[in-house]
């Protein structure tokens, strides 16, 4: 039997069959030639204390009642119980799926969006996956990613998109189409 880097040899029981068929993420040292459109990873999960959770909130200072007020949110809130900051879960979702490819750099995000909370003692993991790709400057193409975050057994809770340019392997190999897309002629 061989085992292939990056791909978890015996998938989790307890997710989706086509999530824990996804390799999990390893850091690449990715070229913007090496992308392949529709490539996914998923990442391991983790359990969000509330230790943690409450040193977010302080860190960033967000102590809203919802994220810091246990009375608040088991008396008077909507759901029952404390939430997990949204700015944690995008930063832990996209932390558990995030390279450390030395060839890529953030662009931007787009289409944030926050499904279903999350609670303190969920477990999460996320699936990214390579949504396109397209020169954009002499030396650096423009891939966008998706980022799919997921709580206990499959319960999609987040989701956005990220930007990245990413260095060509061969940047003369591209020039022509960066220009196309500047509109240089």
């Amino acid at each position: 039997m061989t085992i292939e880097i990056g791909t978890h040899v015996r998938p989790p029981q307890d997710m989706p069959a086509e999530h824990g068929a996804i390799p999990v993420w390893n850091a690449e040292n990715w070229f913007y030639e090496d992308f392949e459109v529709g490539d996914q990873i998923r990442s391991l999960r983790r359990t969000i204390s509330e230790g943690e959770a409450m040193q977010f909130n302080v860190m960033v200072m967000d102590l809203h009642p919802y994220v810091a007020d246990q009375h608040f949110a088991e008396k008077e809130g909507v759901f029952g119980k404390r939430l997990v900051a949204g700015a944690q879960v995008f930063s832990y979702g996209l932390g558990l799926a995030a390279t450390n490819c030395l060839n890529s750099f953030s662009y931007g995000y787009d289409r944030l969006r926050f499904i279903k909370p999350v609670f303190i003692g969920d477990t999460i993991y996320t699936i990214r996956e390579n949504l396109s790709k397209a020169p954009k400057y002499d030396d650096m193409g423009l891939v966008k990613v998706s980022y799919s975050v997921f709580k206990e057994e499959g319960v999609q809770v987040l989701y956005c998109e990220h930007l990245m340019t990413v260095k060509y392997k061969d940047a003369a190999a591209h020039k022509s189409n960066a220009d196309r897309q500047a509109g240089v002629s």
